[in-house]
């Protein structure tokens, strides 16, 4: 793993002592992580949190007292600056799409060797996308349910290529300047994208074009 010059606070979250053991020793060894503590339920999450501001949470959604996947996005709420990587044993479509669909897509199995558990961390800190090579083959098959592929016809091709420009990662700034327009019609683009497709959130609008297959999933493994 790449040494920072910017020292990461790290928050671990798992009730498998051989997987927080096994942290310790990867972070110690990456030498630019500090591990401010190892938690086992929701409320000590949010105290550690709050009591050391840390930059990266680890965390088995599945082996912490949530009641849902969803209680993540209070977390991801009450903490914006927070990034977040899910380390599990197994996860199923349903669940990957939930976390995807709450804005958590850094999300690897325990299985991963040491290699790919430093790209996944690096990939959070620096705010992109990461998933284990086993969970690309259930987002193609999520993505490759039926869909109303029909409903497309709803979107303009402006709209589309805005979707896809979203997609990418730019910002309503950087999607003005791309097709030479004001930002104030981008804006008005995303409202009409929205409404016309029912979602509230770009994470939802992510979800809905790869479900609809209009932009490509390995482009999520970065």
């Amino acid at each position: 793993m790449a040494k920072s010059e910017i020292t990461v606070r790290v928050l671990v979250a798992d009730s498998q002592y051989l997987i927080t053991e096994s942290l310790k020793s990867i972070l110690s060894e990456a030498g630019s992580f500090i591990i401010t503590g190892v938690v086992t339920d929701k409320d000590e999450i949010v105290r550690e949190l709050n009591i050391s501001g840390s930059d990266l949470l680890i965390i088995d959604p599945f082996l912490i007292d949530l009641n849902n996947i969803s209680e993540l996005k209070e977390i991801k709420k009450a903490f914006p600056d927070l990034k977040l990587v899910v380390l599990t044993n197994v996860i199923n479509k349903t669940e990957l799409y939930e976390l995807n669909n709450i804005g958590i897509n850094n999300i690897i199995l325990k299985t991963a060797d040491k290699e790919e558990i430093s790209d996944a961390l690096n990939a959070a800190i620096n705010r992109k996308k990461y998933y284990s090579n086993e969970l690309l083959n259930l987002l193609f098959e999520i993505n490759d349910k039926p869909f109303a592929h029909e409903e497309s016809v709803l979107l303009t091709p402006s709209e589309m290529e805005i979707v896809r420009l979203i997609s990418d990662g730019l910002t309503t700034k950087e999607i003005a300047a791309h097709k030479f327009i004001s930002f104030h019609t981008v804006i008005t683009h995303r409202k009409n994208i929205f409404r016309k497709l029912g979602v509230s959130s770009i994470s939802e609008l992510i979800m809905y074009a790869l479900k609809s297959g209009w932009i490509n999933l390995v482009e999520y493994h970065i």
